[in-house]
């Protein structure tokens, strides 16, 4: 594969699944993205980190769907990780997508909160600002320098009330229970590639598909379990490929007690998003701001 191209094997899928003319823009939306944080609140305010970053003479803009992402101008993330803002943990480096499946979620003060794929831990700290650190995270990483790295970022970024289990979320006992589940499940990244790069290493194949979606599959269906009834969850992929969103989600549902609850997508406006063959879901289209993502929100009756 010649630098600049995605794996024909992926090109296909695109194709059979979107079209010609809807492929055409996924792919220029693969092209390089701008740097993208988000403000901490447990440890910043906005209005403080904006006056800082005009101070220093960068350029940004912001979000209508948030207070805290900000969309950087002409500068890397290589030169962001040395401001004291970035040390401190007043900021938090964070794709725009990545941000949205906390915020559909919504953790509240006082709620029992499972992250159960939470490494490097963007989530995981997002919840915790989110709650005000008033909600209780389980944040499970099932390799161990992973968990190092979501422990450090935890503290860095000052999330009091969450305990890292080094352990695969599948195993957890199923005498746990949450009031709600942030399943980010691990996928093909196939909403995520820069083909800028050279990406002949990534391994798309349909044998890549079928080991994927039988993971999310056995987390989603581990999550049900887990979820008390009457309660939420979030499963999210960073994919575009139906075999990981749509056909999982719907298999899972058919075995358990859980039905779909509707995305309002009109509350983050300026997004594109991909039509999706189950109604209430959301998927990101992959642009000039935007990694393709995945989004739906289940509600265990």
């Amino acid at each position: 594969m010649a630098k600049g191209e995605i794996p024909a094997f992926l090109r296909e899928k695109l194709l059979a699944q979107y079209g010609e003319q809807l492929v055409g823009g996924i792919l220029q939306g693969y092209e390089e993205r701008p740097v993208t944080l988000r403000i901490n609140r447990l440890k910043a305010e906005p209005e403080s980190v904006e006056e800082e970053l005009e101070r220093a003479g960068i350029a940004y803009r912001k979000v209508s769907w948030s207070r805290e992402a900000l969309v950087l101008e002409n500068i890397r993330e290589a030169t962001i990780r040395k401001w004291d803002l970035y040390e401190t943990g007043k900021i938090y480096l964070q794709s725009l997508s990545s941000m949205l499946p906390p915020l559909i979620l919504y953790p509240e003060a006082g709620e029992s909160i499972l992250d159960m794929a939470a490494a490097p831990g963007s989530k995981t700290t997002q919840m915790a600002a989110l709650s005000r650190n008033m909600a209780s995270i389980t944040a499970c990483e099932k390799n161990k320098i992973r968990a190092e790295r979501l422990q450090y970022n935890i503290e860095k970024q000052g999330a009091s009330r969450v305990c890292v289990m080094v352990t695969d979320s599948r195993k957890l006992d199923d005498f746990f229970s949450f009031d709600k589940i942030l399943l980010d499940a691990p996928c093909s990244g196939s909403g995520t590639l820069e083909i800028r790069g050279n990406h002949s290493k990534n391994p798309f194949s349909q044998e890549l598909l079928r080991r994927m979606s039988k993971t999310q599959e056995e987390l989603l269906l581990k999550a049900l379990k887990l979820l008390k009834p009457g309660h939420e969850m979030v499963y999210s992929t960073c994919s575009i490929l139906e075999e990981e969103n749509e056909q999982v989600v719907s298999k899972v549902i058919k075995k358990s007690r859980a039905k779909l609850l509707p995305i309002d997508t009109e509350s983050f406006s300026g997004i594109t998003l991909l039509p999706t063959n189950l109604a209430g879901t959301m998927c990101i289209c992959p642009d000039s701001l935007y990694e393709g993502f995945f989004v739906a929100k289940i509600q265990k009756v």
